[in-house]
């Protein structure tokens, strides 16, 4: 049978599988886009295979794996979390490379022990690594984090720094089969795979968010390039805007500040109450509202919308005295899966003893976090035109508590910083180069001055590095930073000084060539720019903080289709989020870099040493 590899990048490669026939995954989850079991192979100096698969998927596995070594044999295999999805192939991979060795956890060993016969009698086939223990097979380095909880005890992730992957096990997971694209980038990945995406972590992984928060806290600290996870599609642009899903959904935060309905109808009355309510609140200026019928919607898939969605209404019939069952079977799943921090509301019908609302309000009542509007609207039989007001007053009741943005209180004369962060600011990587010294910063004003001859202007920083240099030598570049940009460009050429680190020590560009360089010399980035302009000073002025430049331009090109990164969109999905322990602290955090000066009181004349912003860029932690 044919090979189905993919390429992931340079000498990695995708050796899962498919399997579409797989209708409920682990016998509870319906997957009705099938599920894709991902495995990875990296050649180098010694090659290693990153897990292995299910073993509805076996053959391909294999036929995958021959077809790439053509007769060489692997020297190590990688088991990040020993669940049979993704080991079932161990002990027949062992079996046809005598030389293999395992690496894994102590806890992977003694799970491997328990599902196989092989690991009691041959235990120096296995290598245990703990945290920060490192792998190098020649140009790559693996390094070991430990990620118990996530979802297993035993389950580790590792980062390969030459290929800057993250191999993140069952973590950025998703349900569905991989229809051809690997990548996310390649699909509507808003679209179903988001859901599946939330769907497959809040069911399976969900329960554990204190966990996953601190594996985050660690993988923040890691120069990801690429996440590569046990199911699902590979990440590799963009990668912001997952990670910023899975926080979210780890601290419970809900996605969307609105109103998830979910009810039971025996006979249709439930179900009218309930669309009278969902257009009352519509009418109420609320949206994304959401109503779902237990009776005829999975259970796991509402888990997954109330991850979303901050208030919920339960409205639900009464049945043989107690709650209709579809609808309890749902709230001791939410309860099983300890989702927190949500407002409910209830409502509750009965023809001659209603009693669900009471029982529903002593099991939300349970649930960590949770508070409860302060009525039960109770329906006999059906809502009658004289019943409707309860229906008008629950809409009032909770468009009234879902939070709103509201207008700041603005003192005359006085000059509120972040309105100047709602200006549509760029953000630039502007570089320069003296005598073979390359160094570059992050702008955010490049603007066009003039189209014939075409000039732009640039402010900077007097104290930034750069600023010297351009005075000195007079020219310059700007790439315009695209919304793929990670953060780790804003570390490098953000918070730190060219003075006393070498900016251009790793490379931007993808490995294999030297440095992209525009005619006057100078390096533009043309993996995250969107396009760079190459241009020499014809005019300064001083401004106190900053330098203004007028330049004519040399030299200008497109170099891709992706959007350029406005500072909003840095902010919303690029800039990190003070970890989960910094919350605990006494102190003051920047808005544009994320720095934490700790202590009561900030000093009025205090810069913040990375991105060299005043005290009006900082507010108060807690």
């Amino acid at each position: 049978m044919a090979h189905n590899e993919r390429l992931v990048t340079d000498g990695v490669y995708w050796i899962g599988g498919n399997d579409r026939r797989l209708s409920v995954f682990e016998g509870v989850y319906p997957s009705e886009r099938g599920v894709s079991y991902n495995s990875y192979l990296a050649f180098d100096e010694k090659n290693v295979v990153l897990d292995t698969v299910d073993k509805a998927v076996a053959g391909v596995f294999f036929e995958n794996l021959d077809y790439l070594l053509k007769g060489k044999s692997p020297d190590y295999v990688v088991i990040h979390h020993m669940e049979p999805d993704h080991s079932a192939c161990l002990s027949e991979l062992l079996f046809r490379y005598p030389d293999l060795v395992v690496v894994t956890t102590q806890k992977s060993a003694v799970m491997i022990g328990q599902f196989f016969n092989f690991a009691a009698r041959d235990t120096a086939r296995i290598k245990i690594v703990k945290e920060g223990d490192t792998l190098c097979t020649g140009k790559r380095t693996y390094t070991f984090v430990e990620a118990p909880m996530v979802h297993w005890p035993e389950v580790m992730v590792s980062y390969e720094s030459y290929d800057r992957i993250l191999y993140s096990a069952d973590a950025f997971g998703s349900f569905g089969a991989i229809d051809g694209n690997l990548f996310a980038d390649e699909v509507d990945y808003e679209g179903v795979w988001l859901d599946d995406a939330r769907r497959y972590y809040t069911n399976i992984v969900g329960k554990y968010g204190a966990q996953v928060l601190a594996a985050l806290d660690k993988a923040a600290k890691l120069d990801i390039g690429m996440i590569c996870p046990l199911h699902g599609l590979v990440w590799r642009k963009n990668l912001n805007f997952f990670l910023e899903k899975y926080r979210r959904w780890a601290s419970c935060t809900p996605e969307d500040n609105t109103v998830l309905i979910v009810y039971s109808s025996v006979y249709g009355n439930t179900e009218n109450a309930v669309n009278i309510l969902s257009a009352a609140l519509a009418d109420r200026g609320l949206k994304k509202i959401t109503v779902y019928d237990v009776s005829a919607t999975r259970s796991d898939v509402i888990v997954s919308e109330v991850f979303r969605c901050g208030h919920v209404v339960f409205a639900a019939t009464t049945y043989n005295a107690g709650i209709f069952i579809k609808m309890e079977e749902v709230l001791h799943d939410i309860k099983a899966h300890q989702i927190r921090d949500r407002t409910a509301a209830l409502v509750e019908n009965g023809s001659w003893a209603p009693v669900s609302g009471q029982l529903m309000r002593d099991m939300v009542s349970a649930f960590p976090g949770w508070r409860i509007l302060g009525y039960t609207v109770t329906i006999n039989s059906s809502l009658k035109e004289t019943g409707r007001s309860s229906i008008e007053n629950l809409a009032d009741a909770i468009a009234a508590d879902i939070p709103r943005v509201q207008a700041p209180v603005h003192e005359k004369n006085a000059v509120d910083i972040p309105a100047f962060f709602k200006l549509s600011y760029g953000l630039f990587l502007l570089t320069t180069r003296d005598g073979d010294k390359d160094n570059g910063c992050i702008i955010n004003t490049a603007v066009q001055l003039t189209d014939l001859p075409k000039r732009i202007t640039i402010s900077v920083i007097k104290a930034n590095y750069t600023d010297e240099i351009i005075r000195k030598t007079g020219i310059f570049n700007v790439s315009v930073l695209s919304v793929d940009t990670p953060f780790t460009v804003f570390r490098r050429f953000g918070f730190q000084s060219g003075r006393t680190v070498d900016k251009f020590a790793d490379p931007l560009e993808p490995r294999g060539g030297g440095p992209a360089r525009s005619a006057n010399g100078l390096i533009y980035a043309p993996v995250y720019g969107n396009a760079f302009i190459s241009a020499r000073v014809v005019d300064s002025r001083d401004w106190g903080t900053h330098t203004l430049y007028t330049a004519e331009v040399s030299e200008a090109a497109v170099l891709s289709a992706a959007p350029s990164l406005t500072y909003q969109y840095y902010a919303d999905h690029i800039k990190p989020k003070p970890p989960a322990a910094a919350a605990k602290k006494k102190g003051w955090v920047c808005k544009v870099c994320g720095y934490i000066h700790e202590g009561e009181e900030l000093p009025p004349d205090f810069i913040c040493p990375l991105c060299k912003h005043g005290v009006d860029a900082f507010e108060k932690l807690g």
